[in-house]
């Protein structure tokens, strides 16, 4: 049996047309969680007008000087010493040991997060190239139920943020964080960065960002039909 007719056969056109699918969602919020995390959001969210000032007085200046160094830790491949040897101009520490481990497991999941990205691109990839050879139809429909299967995702995560943002907050934290790790006083140096409204903030534009790509596939699925 050849290479196209085993791809040819129903099973094979599922399970390929389904990793397709289930791919799309993922690939478009991680996007936008990268495409997040970078100094240029930073520069956004501190300096719009309404964004909570830090009660125990860092700047705008200082919050965009000392944040992106979080950033970097989350992306690169050095070790806690990264964040752990940062000092305010008093000599004190940046992160107390709390924050530090917290950020420990913040990276482990980003990190794998980004990795899991990087294998799903390159198995739909090799998906989407099989459907090309054999079924062109069902490779459309499988990028196109990706996009309507984002835009729903995201519509109930939306609305269930907007409508209680406590209760999304936390139970997202309780599915990635033991118990007790995530939470901190309002003097950390975590929360001085990214204050609740920054978490937010950023949870509706990734939300808008992925509907934005999500929208963009479906119209070029839906005209890619009547080119076909």
């Amino acid at each position: 049996m050849n290479l196209n007719a085993m791809l040819s056969r129903k099973p094979v056109i599922f399970i390929l047309s389904g990793l397709i699918t289930l791919a799309v969602p993922l690939l478009l919020v991680l996007g936008s969680v990268r495409l997040i995390m970078t100094p240029l959001f930073l520069q956004f969210e501190y300096t719009r007008p309404g964004f909570p000032q830090d009660f125990y007085g860092l700047t705008t200046d200082e919050r965009l000087r000392y944040a992106p160094f979080a950033l970097d830790y989350l992306l690169n491949a050095e070790g806690i010493d990264f964040l752990a040897n940062l000092d305010f101009p008093d000599g004190e520490p940046q992160y107390n040991a709390r924050e530090l481990r917290h950020m420990e497991d913040v990276k482990v999941i980003t990190q794998a997060a980004f990795l899991l990205a990087m294998l799903l691109a390159l198995i739909t990839a090799a998906a989407g190239s099989a459907l090309w050879r054999i079924q062109r139809g069902r490779l459309r429909m499988a990028v196109m139920n990706g996009a309507l299967l984002t835009l729903g995702i995201i519509a109930t995560i939306v609305v269930v943020a907007v409508v209680n943002w406590d209760f999304f907050f936390t139970r997202f934290h309780e599915v990635f964080f033991s118990s007790g790790t995530w939470r901190f006083e309002y003097s950390d140096t975590l929360i001085r960065l990214f204050p609740e409204q920054f978490w937010f903030d950023a949870a509706l534009t990734i939300g808008g960002m992925t509907v934005l790509g999500a929208v963009v596939i479906a119209a070029a699925m839906w005209r890619w039909r009547g080119d076909m």
